[in-house]
């Protein structure tokens, strides 16, 4: 094996090993935005929660007293 081919061989892994740390970096992003995800729905959840409270607590009892 010459020496060009084993630095050629060289540079191929590298580039492999550069590649394959790009990938890494797009899964951990996609991981990151999965997360983003998940949080902003349990906000969402947060808050239906919470226009349920309040509708329990102030609108139901309205109707209550309208009824009696």
């Amino acid at each position: 094996m010459s020496v060009d081919t084993m630095a050629l061989s060289v540079d191929t892994l590298a580039l492999s090993v550069n590649a394959l740390a790009l990938l890494v970096d797009a899964l951990a992003l996609s991981v990151d935005a999965l997360a983003l995800s998940v949080d902003a729905l349990a906000l969402l959840v947060d808050t239906l929660a919470l226009q349920v409270k309040r509708f329990v607590y102030t609108i139901v009892p309205i109707q209550r007293e309208k009824d009696v």
